[in-house]
């Protein structure tokens, strides 16, 4: 294929245009998929979080993790590691959610070392100590590889911990009729 045969994006960039499933994973060409999240979107912290949690609502780590890394990219300095290790959660659970136990421990377990700094400042209003806890408990395992049928069940999104929000301090919900935590209380 020539490169001027390949995907591009409005900008000219290089973007692989075939349908995604809700886990990022590629269909066939002619597929229906999940429309995708537009990149490179510059939102306000309140907005890329709500948008992020949305996703993870709706079983779709891997475009939640699309919005974290805009957030990461755009994020002043100071809050870098703090989105970096956000999207890293996203895509470990992404991997949890394909069946890759091996790099969704580490990405997941990377993710909580970013975020860890930021425990007691909950910057955005971010669950910092609850997130590290759940990364810590390793139950985002829990959802499997077919925990959304053919992209994991909806809603098995952040596995639960075994204890209430109020013994945990995270703010939990059910979301089709799995437990999942939230990026903030």
């Amino acid at each position: 294929m020539e490169a001027s045969d390949r995907d591009r994006d409005p900008d000219g960039r290089a973007r692989n245009a075939r349908p995604r499933d809700g886990l990022g994973r590629p269909l066939p060409y002619g597929a229906v998929g999940v429309e995708r999240q537009p990149e490179g979107v510059v939102r306000a912290p309140d907005e890329s979080l709500r948008e992020a949690q949305r996703l993870l609502d709706e079983g779709k780590p891997f475009h939640a993790h699309e919005v974290l890394e805009d957030a990461w990219k755009s994020a002043p300095e100071a809050e870098r590691e703090l989105w970096r290790g956000l999207a890293q959660l996203a895509v470990g659970l992404t991997h949890a959610l394909r069946g890759n136990g091996r790099g969704a421990r580490s990405l997941v377990e990377r993710g909580a070392r970013s975020i860890e700094p930021y425990r007691d400042a909950r910057p955005h209003g971010v669950d910092v100590a609850g997130l590290v806890d759940w990364a810590e408990r390793g139950t985002y395992l829990d959802a499997g590889p077919d925990a959304a049928g053919t992209g994991g069940r909806e809603g098995a999104v952040l596995a639960a911990p075994e204890r209430t929000g109020a013994e945990t301090g995270v703010d939990q919900a059910v979301v089709g009729g799995a437990r999942v935590l939230r990026l903030r209380g």
